[in-house]
């Protein structure tokens, strides 16, 4: 599985080499563990990545996911060259469709994603960093997508996410260019949301993952769901499921109880995600 050959999705390496899980209370950290090779993601990656994902979709006591890159160099320096050099047609077709269904699984995940991001984050480390909900970057992070001058392109989802994120103009312009651009640019247009010193990208990240995971999770699941709806439908769609959300949340005892603490001006000490 960990060779050349691209596994069939949902194909879950036993021992999750590439990826680390560590819980701390509500929140669950994913460490992409490949620091030899600046966290590549190689097939071997994204297959431990997806099934680590899978592994914390278990556990309905996590509420927020960190998604960070091993060492001090990187969080992601990309594809792994060396293996793509030997790809053809039918290989990079399948490493893209494989590669693009496990950050759509990111994307998707039941609860916010954090990306904490430090040193290179480059190509494949911009389309894992796209994929989740909300980047933070220590201010010795470097941003790229080199692709073009490699004469290749995006291939899981790069493209799409970015136009989203900084506007269709920005996300041209850094595709066709590979410009390489520092944390306080990528902050000024958008792509990440804060800039923190390096030493306290961790700290920084765990504190905002803890913020949301205070949070009603049903709730906080809920607005994810109705936000991702909103960006990939149409408004009549997306609104409708806004409605029909915002009602089915008021089925929740975590709702419930909420609002009676407010109008009896308590205290709500926990949600119980019920």
């Amino acid at each position: 599985m960990h060779g050349n050959k691209i596994p069939a999705y949902g194909v879950r390496s036993n021992d999750m080499e590439y990826a680390l899980i560590e819980k701390q209370g509500h929140v669950c950290t994913i460490t992409i563990n490949f620091p030899k090779k600046l966290n590549a993601v190689s097939t071997a990656v994204l297959t431990d990545l997806g099934a680590a994902f899978d592994e914390v979709e278990k556990d309905k006591d996590v509420y927020c996911v960190i998604v960070k890159g091993a060492g001090e160099k990187a969080f992601v320096a990309g594809a792994d060259i060396k293996e793509m050099s030997e790809f053809g047609f039918y290989e990079a077709r399948d490493y893209a469709k494989f590669g693009s269904a496990v950050l759509e699984k990111i994307h998707q995940f039941r609860t916010p994603v954090i990306a904490a991001i430090n040193g290179h984050c480059l190509g494949g480390g911009m389309e894992v960093a796209l994929a989740c909900d909300i980047r933070i970057a220590a201010e010795n992070a470097r941003f790229a997508f080199p692709e073009v001058g490699l004469g290749i392109m995006t291939g899981t989802g790069g493209s799409q996410r970015l136009q989203g994120v900084v506007g269709e103009g920005k996300a041209r312009e850094l595709l066709f260019t590979c410009a390489n651009i520092k944390a306080d640019e990528a902050e000024r247009i958008g792509l990440v949301n804060k800039v923190v010193p390096t030493e306290e990208l961790m700290d920084a990240a765990m504190k905002m993952a803890e913020k949301i995971a205070g949070n009603g999770p049903i709730a906080v699941a809920t607005m994810k769901k109705a936000v991702n709806v909103a960006s990939e439908t149409d408004y009549p769609t997306s609104t409708e499921h806004m409605i029909l959300s915002f009602g089915s949340l008021f089925t929740t005892q975590d709702a419930h109880d909420a609002l009676s603490a407010f109008v009896n001006k308590e205290k709500l000490d926990h949600f119980n995600n019920k």
